[in-house]
């Protein structure tokens, strides 16, 4: 079965495929490329769900609206969120991409921070840059190029808009990942990085699906808090981001969970995995943040002097034992990297 709008892309340099398994909507874009113009795009390295999904919205729309071959592609494993989310939408992982050639044309969504992205970035040619984070600098690009950076939650809520009057020809599959999308970002409307914007999109889009958004986001949070087939190492990278905090380099690592007691059994030997897991990034030391989303807090791991002494002064919270608890504390982005000192 083929999708209209294909058209002159699909006969003369891509083939699209579209499944279908048992009884849903399986849309995978699987393309035979003739021609060396195939726009990669993807998120930051360990993809959440906005970092998964993301990539594969804009990939319909470049491919199906645009009529430009694009295919979404991943800088690593998926979290367990977002892996519930694409089977639950029918979509196929999408590749991992473990090498940039130069010169490939990349189009780059939820992030603009080179620390985040392949080796040799700056040599691609990059297209595009679709964000909602603050801007960082250090990408070069070989030309002027569209940028579009919104105060937003979540990539997905821009793209909704960017998409504009072709939303309403867009496949399920891909309305759901969107929606989807937000719901992770904006831990279902309870980050403060929420906006109006991002819950009037979300409600749209679940009434369009005809489905209720407090029981998709408890199936999501469900299978974000089940961690339990990850090594600790492997939890310490699954949401992390690296920033200098005086003349530290650190990994801020976030754990979202509706189930914190869980990770939080695991105390010692995440903190026994900590130095090996900073020496191998090239960082100094990693701040644990879990963040407990039914209780709106976070909860901070201090493993040593360095931790403790960034949390006082950053929190202002009197440390005692081996853990903090930060009441309120929901977002990195807003709640916790612009208030880290040392």
């Amino acid at each position: 079965m083929t999708l209209a709008g294909v058209g002159w892309w699909r006969d003369n340099l891509l083939t699209y495929s579209y499944k279908r398994a048992n009884n849903r909507n399986r849309a995978t874009l699987l393309f035979n490329l003739r021609d060396s113009t195939m726009i990669k795009v993807f998120g930051h390295l360990s993809p959440d769900t906005d970092s998964t999904g993301s990539p594969l919205i804009w990939a319909w729309y470049l491919s199906q609206v645009r009529q430009t071959p694009a295919e979404a592609v991943l800088l690593g494993k998926p979290n367990t969120e977002a892996t519930f989310v694409l089977d639950h939408w029918g979509f196929e992982q999408p590749q991992i991409m473990t090498s940039l050639a130069a010169g490939t044309s990349v189009v780059i969504v939820d992030t603009n921070n080179p620390a985040e992205l392949p080796d040799g970035i700056n040599d691609a040619d990059i297209r595009a840059i679709i964000d909602h984070h603050k801007l960082v600098g250090g990408l070069e690009t070989k030309g002027p190029i569209d940028i579009t950076m919104r105060p937003l939650a979540c990539t997905a809520t821009i793209m909704h808009d960017l998409i504009g009057k072709h939303m309403a020809d867009a496949p399920r599959g891909i309305k759901g990942m969107m929606l989807s999308c937000i719901l992770s970002d904006t831990l279902g409307f309870r980050s403060p990085t929420t906006t109006p914007t991002d819950r009037d999109v979300a409600h749209a889009l679940a009434d369009d699906l005809g489905i209720e958004i407090g029981t998709l986001a408890a199936q999501m949070f469900a299978a974000k808090s089940d961690v339990s087939a990850f090594s600790e190492a492997e939890l310490l990278r699954m949401d992390a981001k690296k920033f200098t905090v005086g003349d530290k380099i650190l990994r801020i690592s976030v754990l979202e969970t509706t189930a914190p007691d869980q990770i939080l059994s695991r105390k010692e030997a995440l903190v026994d995995a900590i130095p090996g897991v900073a020496a191998a990034d090239g960082a100094d030391d990693v701040m644990l943040f879990i963040i407990d989303i039914l209780n709106e807090e976070a909860t901070l791991i201090l493993q040593n002097e360095l931790i403790k002494t960034i949390a006082e002064k950053s929190f202002g919270v009197a440390v005692i034992g081996d853990t903090v608890v930060l009441p309120g504390v929901m977002s990195r982005k807003k709640q916790i990297i612009p208030v880290l000192t040392l």
